[in-house]
Protein backbone atom coordinates (compact mmCIF):
# COMPACT_ATOMS: atom_id res chain seq x y z
CA UNK A 1 0.00 0.00 0.00
CA UNK A 2 1.45 3.24 -1.12
CA UNK A 3 0.85 6.58 0.63
CA UNK A 4 0.74 9.81 -1.25
CA UNK A 5 2.14 13.02 0.12
CA UNK A 6 -1.36 14.19 1.01
CA UNK A 7 -1.99 11.01 3.00
CA UNK A 8 1.21 11.48 4.94
CA UNK A 9 0.36 15.10 5.71
CA UNK A 10 -3.13 14.11 6.89
CA UNK A 11 -1.73 11.35 9.10
CA UNK A 12 0.78 13.69 10.69
CA UNK A 13 -1.90 16.32 11.21
CA UNK A 14 -4.24 13.75 12.76
CA UNK A 15 -1.50 12.52 15.07
CA UNK A 16 -0.80 16.08 16.20
CA UNK A 17 -4.50 16.64 16.88
CA UNK A 18 -4.74 13.44 18.91
CA UNK A 19 -1.68 14.37 20.96
CA UNK A 20 -3.08 17.87 21.54
CA UNK A 21 -6.43 16.48 22.66
CA UNK A 22 -4.80 14.00 25.02
CA UNK A 23 -2.54 16.64 26.53
CA UNK A 24 -5.54 18.92 27.02
CA UNK A 25 -7.56 16.10 28.55
CA UNK A 26 -5.03 14.82 31.07
CA UNK A 27 -4.68 16.97 34.19
CA UNK A 28 -2.50 16.48 37.24
CA UNK A 29 -3.25 18.20 40.55
CA UNK A 30 -0.75 18.30 43.42
CA UNK A 31 -1.46 17.14 46.94
CA UNK A 32 -2.01 20.71 48.23
CA UNK A 33 -4.26 21.70 45.31
CA UNK A 34 -7.79 21.06 44.13
CA UNK A 35 -9.26 21.56 40.66
CA UNK A 36 -12.73 23.08 40.38
CA UNK A 37 -14.29 21.81 37.13
CA UNK A 38 -16.91 23.63 35.04
CA UNK A 39 -18.67 22.02 32.06
CA UNK A 40 -20.18 24.50 29.65
CA UNK A 41 -20.21 27.00 32.48
CA UNK A 42 -21.94 24.72 34.99
CA UNK A 43 -20.14 23.67 38.16
CA UNK A 44 -19.29 19.97 38.23
CA UNK A 45 -17.26 19.88 41.44
CA UNK A 46 -13.73 19.73 42.76
CA UNK A 47 -11.22 17.03 41.83
CA UNK A 48 -7.80 16.00 43.02
CA UNK A 49 -5.21 15.35 44.08
CA UNK A 50 -3.77 13.11 41.38
CA UNK A 51 -4.51 12.57 37.69
CA UNK A 52 -7.91 12.88 35.98
CA UNK A 53 -9.40 13.67 32.57
CA UNK A 54 -11.55 16.51 31.27
CA UNK A 55 -13.25 17.10 27.94
CA UNK A 56 -11.25 19.65 25.94
CA UNK A 57 -13.11 22.80 24.84
CA UNK A 58 -16.09 21.69 26.95
CA UNK A 59 -14.67 21.56 30.46
CA UNK A 60 -12.68 24.32 32.15
CA UNK A 61 -10.64 24.10 35.33
CA UNK A 62 -9.61 26.49 38.12
CA UNK A 63 -6.76 25.47 40.42
CA UNK A 64 -7.13 26.32 44.11
CA UNK A 65 -4.23 26.24 46.60
CA UNK A 66 -5.18 24.75 49.98
CA UNK A 67 -2.05 25.85 51.84
CA UNK A 68 -1.98 28.65 54.42
CA UNK A 69 -1.45 31.99 52.67
CA UNK A 70 -0.38 35.30 54.21
CA UNK A 71 -1.92 38.63 53.21
CA UNK A 72 -0.06 41.83 54.06
CA UNK A 73 -2.44 44.52 55.24
CA UNK A 74 -0.94 47.96 54.44
CA UNK A 75 -0.65 50.64 57.13
CA UNK A 76 -3.99 52.05 58.17
CA UNK A 77 -4.15 55.59 59.57
CA UNK A 78 -6.81 55.83 62.23
CA UNK A 79 -7.62 57.79 65.39
CA UNK A 80 -7.99 55.66 68.50
CA UNK A 81 -10.89 56.09 70.89
CA UNK A 82 -8.83 58.53 72.97
CA UNK A 83 -8.01 60.63 69.86
CA UNK A 84 -4.44 59.49 69.19
CA UNK A 85 -3.36 59.24 65.55
CA UNK A 86 -1.85 55.83 64.73
CA UNK A 87 -0.52 53.96 61.70
CA UNK A 88 -0.93 50.20 62.06
CA UNK A 89 -0.26 47.35 59.64
CA UNK A 90 -0.96 43.64 59.99
CA UNK A 91 -0.73 40.19 58.42
CA UNK A 92 -3.70 37.87 57.85
CA UNK A 93 -3.14 34.12 57.52
CA UNK A 94 -5.89 32.10 55.85
CA UNK A 95 -6.50 28.87 53.95
CA UNK A 96 -9.20 27.59 51.61
CA UNK A 97 -11.39 24.88 53.15
CA UNK A 98 -14.08 24.74 50.42
CA UNK A 99 -12.61 25.19 46.91
CA UNK A 100 -16.01 25.32 45.21
CA UNK A 101 -17.25 28.20 47.37
CA UNK A 102 -13.92 30.03 47.10
CA UNK A 103 -14.29 30.04 43.30
CA UNK A 104 -18.03 30.62 42.93
CA UNK A 105 -18.86 32.96 45.84
CA UNK A 106 -16.21 35.64 45.32
CA UNK A 107 -14.31 36.78 42.23
CA UNK A 108 -10.84 37.04 43.81
CA UNK A 109 -10.83 35.81 47.39
CA UNK A 110 -7.22 36.87 48.06
CA UNK A 111 -7.91 40.48 47.07
CA UNK A 112 -11.29 40.45 48.84
CA UNK A 113 -9.69 39.28 52.10
CA UNK A 114 -7.10 42.06 51.86
CA UNK A 115 -9.79 44.75 51.47
CA UNK A 116 -11.93 43.24 54.21
CA UNK A 117 -8.95 43.11 56.59
CA UNK A 118 -8.17 46.80 55.97
CA UNK A 119 -11.69 47.97 56.78
CA UNK A 120 -11.95 45.68 59.82
CA UNK A 121 -8.59 46.88 61.16
CA UNK A 122 -9.68 50.51 60.87
CA UNK A 123 -12.92 49.75 62.71
CA UNK A 124 -11.08 48.00 65.56
CA UNK A 125 -8.55 50.83 65.91
CA UNK A 126 -11.38 53.31 66.37
CA UNK A 127 -12.84 51.21 69.20
CA UNK A 128 -9.74 50.87 71.41
CA UNK A 129 -7.60 53.31 73.38
CA UNK A 130 -3.86 53.70 72.89
CA UNK A 131 -2.97 51.81 76.07
CA UNK A 132 -5.07 48.85 74.92
CA UNK A 133 -3.43 48.93 71.49
CA UNK A 134 0.04 48.79 73.04
CA UNK A 135 -0.58 46.34 75.89
CA UNK A 136 -3.40 44.08 74.65
CA UNK A 137 -2.25 43.21 71.15
CA UNK A 138 -3.01 39.51 71.59
CA UNK A 139 -6.63 40.30 72.42
CA UNK A 140 -6.91 42.61 69.41
CA UNK A 141 -5.36 39.95 67.16
CA UNK A 142 -7.89 37.41 68.41
CA UNK A 143 -10.80 39.78 67.88
CA UNK A 144 -9.68 40.57 64.31
CA UNK A 145 -9.28 36.86 63.56
CA UNK A 146 -12.77 36.04 64.83
CA UNK A 147 -14.43 38.85 62.86
CA UNK A 148 -12.64 38.03 59.60
CA UNK A 149 -13.24 34.30 60.01
CA UNK A 150 -16.96 34.86 60.48
CA UNK A 151 -17.21 37.19 57.47
CA UNK A 152 -15.21 34.93 55.11
CA UNK A 153 -16.76 31.63 56.22
CA UNK A 154 -19.35 31.85 53.45
CA UNK A 155 -16.54 32.05 50.88
CA UNK A 156 -15.07 28.72 51.96
CA UNK A 157 -12.19 30.49 53.72
CA UNK A 158 -10.77 29.82 57.19
CA UNK A 159 -8.85 32.72 58.76
CA UNK A 160 -6.15 31.02 60.84
CA UNK A 161 -4.56 34.04 62.55
CA UNK A 162 -4.14 37.81 62.42
CA UNK A 163 -1.02 39.57 63.69
CA UNK A 164 -0.46 43.30 64.17
CA UNK A 165 3.01 44.11 62.85
CA UNK A 166 3.90 47.69 63.75
CA UNK A 167 2.23 50.56 65.58
CA UNK A 168 3.51 53.99 64.55
CA UNK A 169 2.81 56.95 66.83
CA UNK A 170 3.37 60.72 66.35
CA UNK A 171 6.93 61.89 67.11
CA UNK A 172 5.80 64.14 69.98
CA UNK A 173 3.98 61.25 71.62
CA UNK A 174 7.00 58.95 71.24
CA UNK A 175 9.20 61.54 72.98
CA UNK A 176 6.68 61.92 75.80
CA UNK A 177 6.51 58.15 76.26
CA UNK A 178 10.32 57.94 76.34
CA UNK A 179 10.44 60.62 79.04
CA UNK A 180 7.77 58.79 81.01
CA UNK A 181 9.74 55.54 80.77
CA UNK A 182 12.91 57.32 81.95
CA UNK A 183 11.03 58.81 84.91
CA UNK A 184 9.67 55.39 85.79
CA UNK A 185 13.17 53.87 85.73
CA UNK A 186 14.47 56.69 87.97
CA UNK A 187 11.56 56.15 90.39
CA UNK A 188 12.29 52.43 90.62
CA UNK A 189 15.99 53.13 91.24
CA UNK A 190 15.08 55.47 94.10
CA UNK A 191 12.80 52.82 95.60
CA UNK A 192 15.55 50.18 95.43
CA UNK A 193 18.03 52.60 97.01
CA UNK A 194 15.60 53.49 99.80
CA UNK A 195 14.94 49.80 100.49
CA UNK A 196 18.70 49.21 100.72
CA UNK A 197 19.10 52.09 103.17
CA UNK A 198 16.24 50.75 105.25
CA UNK A 199 17.83 47.30 105.45
CA UNK A 200 21.19 48.84 106.36
CA UNK A 201 19.57 50.92 109.12
CA UNK A 202 17.82 47.81 110.42
CA UNK A 203 21.11 45.90 110.60
CA UNK A 204 22.84 48.82 112.33
CA UNK A 205 20.03 49.04 114.88
CA UNK A 206 20.38 45.33 115.64
CA UNK A 207 24.15 45.73 116.03
CA UNK A 208 23.65 48.69 118.39
CA UNK A 209 21.32 46.60 120.58
CA UNK A 210 23.86 43.79 120.69
CA UNK A 211 26.71 46.13 121.69
CA UNK A 212 24.47 47.72 124.30
CA UNK A 213 23.79 44.32 125.83
CA UNK A 214 27.49 43.29 125.66
CA UNK A 215 29.78 46.29 126.42
CA UNK A 216 32.85 44.05 126.29
CA UNK A 217 32.11 43.21 122.68
CA UNK A 218 31.84 46.92 121.89
CA UNK A 219 35.18 47.58 123.58
CA UNK A 220 36.84 44.73 121.68
CA UNK A 221 35.46 46.13 118.46
CA UNK A 222 36.95 49.52 119.33
CA UNK A 223 40.31 47.90 120.03
CA UNK A 224 40.19 46.03 116.73
CA UNK A 225 39.52 49.30 114.95
CA UNK A 226 42.47 50.94 116.72
CA UNK A 227 44.73 48.03 115.74
CA UNK A 228 43.65 48.30 112.11
CA UNK A 229 44.31 52.06 112.11
CA UNK A 230 47.69 51.56 113.77
CA UNK A 231 48.75 49.00 111.18
CA UNK A 232 47.70 51.23 108.33
CA UNK A 233 49.37 54.40 109.72
CA UNK A 234 52.30 52.62 111.41
CA UNK A 235 51.32 53.99 114.84
CA UNK A 236 51.53 52.79 118.43
CA UNK A 237 48.24 52.98 120.30
CA UNK A 238 48.35 53.35 124.10
CA UNK A 239 45.19 52.59 126.07
CA UNK A 240 44.35 52.99 129.75
CA UNK A 241 45.05 49.82 131.69
CA UNK A 242 42.01 50.07 133.89
CA UNK A 243 39.71 50.53 130.98
CA UNK A 244 41.34 47.78 129.00
CA UNK A 245 41.57 45.18 131.77
CA UNK A 246 37.89 44.47 132.06
CA UNK A 247 37.11 43.63 128.39
CA UNK A 248 40.38 41.74 127.99
CA UNK A 249 39.76 39.74 131.14
CA UNK A 250 36.25 39.02 130.01
CA UNK A 251 37.46 37.89 126.60
CA UNK A 252 40.15 35.69 128.22
CA UNK A 253 37.57 34.10 130.48
CA UNK A 254 35.34 33.35 127.52
CA UNK A 255 38.23 31.79 125.60
CA UNK A 256 39.26 29.70 128.63
CA UNK A 257 35.70 28.51 129.18
CA UNK A 258 35.36 27.52 125.55
CA UNK A 259 38.60 25.53 125.55
CA UNK A 260 37.64 23.70 128.76
CA UNK A 261 34.27 22.73 127.34
CA UNK A 262 35.94 21.30 124.24
CA UNK A 263 38.36 19.21 126.37
CA UNK A 264 35.45 17.90 128.43
CA UNK A 265 33.88 16.49 125.25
Amino acid sequence: MEFTLIDIVLMVFGLIVVIAILSASIKIVREYERAVIFRLGRLLGAKGPGIFFIIPFVDSMVRVDLRVVGVDVPKQNRMTRDNVSTNVDAVVYYRVVDPERAVTKVENYHYAISLLAQTTLRDILGQVELDELLTKREEINKKLQEILDEMTGGWGIKVVAVTLKDVELPESLRRAMAMQAEAERWRRARIISAEGEREAAKIMAEAAKMYEAHPAALRLRELQTLVDVAKEKNLIVVTEGATLSTPIATAAALIKKTSQSRKGR
